[in-house]
């Protein structure tokens, strides 16, 4: 594949005062045609066609573009790009679609509690500074409010394009197998007549001290959308971005995020204060630009944190008192340094879009000597740079924000843009006082010497002949050991993955949710001690299934074995405290609902819930979880560990032997007693009725407008021909799904196909995320069957020549070799979670491509679709609240009931990229762990109360007569379930 990416020097801060977020809105704009290529999506259809695609994004100082595509088009991909630079149409009856989608990207941000705090600060910037402004953009901004002023936004919107977009503004990257000499003879050629007006870039460096400010050093209570109990400490620094050699905040987030003995984070545990803790600054515009740089502290709290926040915030500040007195280590700036050397020395082909899009935007702060490396590397260790930024987190220069559920009903402030409900109040004097004499805490100190630092990286030589493919190395009743040599990457790398079988996980809900409290509880013994590992970069995953628990490591090979020793230790020596236990019950509590109040969650969980004979998800899990005890936790974990059966994979800079070593520990360690493995789950999936099936849910949250709609369409067991059908469907469908359903109809701004392999069952579906403010799940409904309706249409108008293009782009993007061992080892892995052992997978795909026809890509369509003879609809809806939804209103005060009004209907009446989906492993839980303890990325919950969540379900729209879902369990009871099926041949 090759890559570009161009880089406009200018952001959202170039906003006019009276059009908010007309930056973002031209960032749409100027992707919707060009005087030489005028069809609105015809460099999406472009891309897409030849197995890539196209993103851009706007920040406070700088907008990126950037595309992928296979390399013999990139020549014409590349003209293409430049003339939305040279001469975009921008036309008229596009801008108020495009208004739409820029509004529906903004509501979507609304339940997001990390936007709705940015925005929050942003109001305590000082008047005038661009700090404070409204970058999102909306219909209000760019319509309604210009309209009632008489702003022509048109007009304003091309001046502003021709202001903003110069070409001495801008920088570029491109990345191609070409030489040097034609890549630059091509940019040379095809970049030159983008237009330079000679004016200076707009500059915002003396726009110094944003929040210095009367607002900012106060105690804000916010009301989240999530329900979580958290505290963030803020300071407002000056701009960093020219100490980037230097690094001062990188390191100060090093070490007050630290995990390990004499952390801050280790200490709260102790306490059981808080299970999570965040530190320092994510690199984006809003927290890192010419003006400012934001440093932060944030800790997720437990009931008891909460009621403790004073004292978790003069931890926090006696963390940092520390850090002054001590003053800066080299020691450990140049632990972080060889750490930084090492992933940069060792680092492997990336992704080209990601690369160039990272190459670009160091281009426009970092002299061409340190473009590729500005942002990655600690060069030069200075201590009165480090000693001066240290010195500035102070007490009284902080900003305290704490968020909880708690404060609903006592905030009466109200951010205009979010409506999030504050109130503001100065810092407790009590508090003050205390951290005017900050004592010593001896139960804080720095971390010790990092023994998961690699220091050796030799390659190792085989002790077996190398094949292409992993083989078994081990295969007895305990269970099975591939094994791989890295002969192709030579890289000081590995991966060792466990599958940890067993048949007491998916018995109920309840089983499943131990297996969450084991992990979580693991996860939270493990990370004092297997923190430095993860920061000398080695990752740690821990992944509960249907069928059991998955553990992956990766990383430089030569600490990896340690890393593995110290977690199978942990697992054989599992224990839990009281206090531990019930801050992870709090933990998990939280976690489950703040998974079912996601919209694309839920939706997700209702399909599989449909699908699968068995399935339980987080809405079931949260009902009983307040009934677990420590003794049961316990109970599983023993049982869990003695009765598995075990599947790993070892590949890399590893012997064979130094495989079957981790294997044998593993099951030494842990004294797994044999089970058959008739006795292992297995994951079948029910046939859908003939027909359209609806099932309509509610959204958990209540203020929530965002409304998902999944058509799903199942085909039935699969085969490779019929999958690579699907494949070549789904991929031709991507473009015009989203030009007719988003561009056009705007129905909202996320709206995707994908092909999807449910446990070897097959199907398609096509997702869109609107807004109850806008339209009806059953209007979304309709227009996706419409949709469908018309690519038939479009198909059959297909020449075979372009049948055959997408053939070809498809077989190419199969064809593309691994960029780095990880991409090879994680398909292997799917390969032998799903037990299809199929490692050459890609290769007979490529096969059964090549035989495949139009007519079967047509016939296959029709049949499957609404109207369809063999048509197996199931349309699973969250809705949102609207005044476009009949059975979900806008609430007219918090107290409004919410149950849906009886209509008598009964249950039984009839009333963006290629996306390929693969539902092997069955995961049960809100997220993937990933060696930082905790369910759901972090954001932990306190609901209002501890009472039952039930899903509910809403009736159909009037005249609507498809089949009806209202009780899963009841509806699926009598359908044929499909034997286990594997996609193997």
């Amino acid at each position: 594949m090759a890559a570009a990416a161009l880089s406009v020097g200018i952001g959202s801060f170039s906003d006019p005062a009276d059009i908010p977020g007309l930056a973002h809105f031209l960032e749409h704009m100027v992707f919707m045609g060009s005087d030489k290529y005028p069809d609105e999506n015809s460099f999406d259809d472009f891309t897409k066609k030849h197995g890539g695609n196209d993103n851009a994004c706007t920040d406070c100082e700088t907008t990126v573009f950037q595309f992928d595509i296979h390399t013999k088009y990139f020549k014409e991909g590349l003209d293409r790009f430049a003339q939305f630079f040279i001469s975009p149409l921008m036309k008229e009856d596009s801008t108020d679609r495009e208004i739409e989608a820029v509004d529906s990207e903004f509501q979507m941000s609304l339940t997001s509690d990390i936007h709705r705090r940015q925005q929050l600060l942003a109001t305590f910037a000082k008047d005038g500074h661009p700090m404070g402004k409204f970058m999102w953009g909306n219909t209000k901004t760019l319509k309604t409010d210009p309209v009632e002023r008489n702003l022509d936004v048109q007009k304003r919107l091309h001046d502003f394009q021709k202001r903003m977009y110069s070409a001495q503004y801008m920088t570029l990257a491109v990345q191609s197998k070409e030489t040097l000499d034609t890549l630059e003879e091509w940019v040379r050629e095809i970049f030159c007549k983008i237009p330079n007006n000679n004016l200076p870039k707009p500059c915002f460096k003396d726009e110094v001290n944003p929040f210095l400010t009367p607002k900012f050093h106060k105690l804000y209570k916010l009301v989240p959308v999530k329900n979580i109990d958290q505290v963030e400490i803020t300071w407002a620094l000056p701009s960093l971005l020219h100490q980037y050699r230097i690094k001062p905040l990188h390191y100060l987030s090093w070490l007050t995020g630290h995990e390990g003995g004499g952390s801050i984070l280790a200490l709260l545990k102790k306490k059981c204060w808080a299970l999570e803790l965040y530190s320092g600054n994510d690199d984006s515009g809003f927290e890192s630009n010419s003006t400012h740089a934001v440093f932060s502290v944030t800790a997720t709290l437990t009931d008891d944190g909460y009621d403790n926040v004073g004292e978790v915030i003069t931890i926090i500040f006696q963390y940092i008192k520390m850090l002054q007195t001590l003053g800066p280590q080299k020691r450990i700036y140049e632990e972080i340094q060889t750490i930084e050397d090492n992933e940069f020395r060792f680092q492997e082909q990336s992704d080209p879009v990601e690369y160039v899009q990272d190459v670009v935007e160091n281009m426009q702060y970092f002299p061409p000597k340190d473009y590729l490396t500005g942002d990655r590397l600690m060069f030069e260790y200075n201590q009165q740079v480090i000693a001066d930024v240290t010195n500035m987190l102070t007490p009284e220069s902080a900003n305290i924000m704490l968020l909880s559920k708690r404060h609903e009903g006592k905030c009466e402030e109200v951010e205009p843009w979010y409506q999030s409900k504050y109130s503001v109040e100065d810092i407790p004097e009590q508090w003050t006082k205390t951290w005017q004499n900050l004592e010593t805490n001896p139960a804080l100190n720095l971390p010790e010497p990092n023994e998961y630092i690699a220091r050796d990286f030799d390659l190792k030589g085989s002790d077996r002949e190398d094949t292409p493919y992993p083989v078994k190395i081990i295969n007895d009743n305990r269970g099975i050991l591939w094994y791989k040599r890295d002969n192709k990457f030579k890289v000081p790398k590995g991966c060792i993955f466990f599958h940890l079988m067993s048949p007491l996980v998916n018995t109920s809900p309840k089983t499943l949710s131990l297996l969450d409290f084991f992990t979580t509880i693991l996860e939270h013994n493990l990370s004092e001690t297997a923190y430095a590992a993860d920061v000398a970069q080695l990752t740690y995953h821990f992944a509960t299934m249907e069928t059991g628990l998955v553990i992956k490591l990766a990383g430089l090979n030569h600490k990896l074995p340690l890393l593995f020793e110290t977690i199978v230790e942990f697992i054989s020596s599992f224990s839990v405290t009281d206090d531990l236990f019930e801050a992870v019950k709090e933990q998990m509590t939280r976690s489950y609902h703040n998974h079912i109040i996601k919209p694309s969650k839920l939706v997700n969980d209702v399909r599989l819930s449909i699908l699968q004979e068995r399935k339980w998800t987080p809405v079931d899990k949260r009902a009983i979880v307040s009934k677990v005890t420590k003794n049961e936790v316990l109970e599983f974990a023993h049982e869990f560990t003695h009765n598995l059966y075990l599947e790993g994979l070892v590949q890399g800079n590893f012997t064979s032997q130094e495989a079957s070593n981790f294997f044998t520990l593993m099951t030494d360690k842990l004294q797994c007693s044999p089970i058959p493995v008739s006795s292992l789950p297995e994951i079948r999936v029910v046939q859908l009725p003939v027909d359209v099936n609806v099932c309509k849910v509610r959204n958990f949250n209540q203020e929530d407008n965002n409304s998902l709609v999944t058509n799903y369409y199942q085909a039935g067991p699969g085969n490779l021909q019929l999958y690579t059908l699907i494949e070549w469907l789904a991929m031709r469908m991507e473009e015009p799904v989203f030009d007719i359903l988003r561009t056009q109809e705007q129905l909202g701004y996320v709206v995707f196909a994908m092909c999807r392999n449910t446990f070897g069952i097959l199907g398609f579906s096509v997702t869109v995320n609107t807004q109850a403010t806008k339209f009806s799940v059953a209007h979304v409904d309709d227009r996706i069957d419409m949709f469908l309706q018309q690519f038939v249409k479009t198909l059959e108008d297909m020449s075979i020549s372009d049948f055959d293009t997408v053939v070809s782009s498809l077989i190419k993007l199969k064809m593309v070799e691994d960029l780095y061992l990880a991409e090879e080892v994680n398909r292997n892995w799917y390969e032998i979670t799903s037990q299809t052992y199929l490692f050459e997978r890609l290769e007979k795909e490529v096969e059964a491509l090549k035989v495949l026809t139009k007519d079967e890509v047509i016939e296959f369509l029709k049949s499957h679709i609404a109207k369809g003879d063999k048509c197996r609809k199931l349309s699973v809806q969250v809705v949102g609240r609207g005044e476009h939804e009949k059975y979900n209103q806008p609430l007219l005060d918090k107290n409004e009931p919410t149950v849906a009004p009886d209509t008598g209907t009964d249950p039984g009446d009839e009333g963006m990229s290629t996306q390929c989906c693969h539902e092997q492993e069955g995961r049960t839980t809100p997220g993937e762990h990933d060696g930082n303890p905790g369910l759901a990325n972090g954001e932990i919950s306190i609901p209002e109360n501890d009472g039952v969540m039930d899903m509910e379900f809403l009736p159909l729209d009037d005249g609507q007569t498809d089949s009806v879902i209202r009780d899963i369990l009841e509806w699926k009871k009598n359908l044929t379930v499909f034997p286990v099926t594997k996609l193997d041949h």
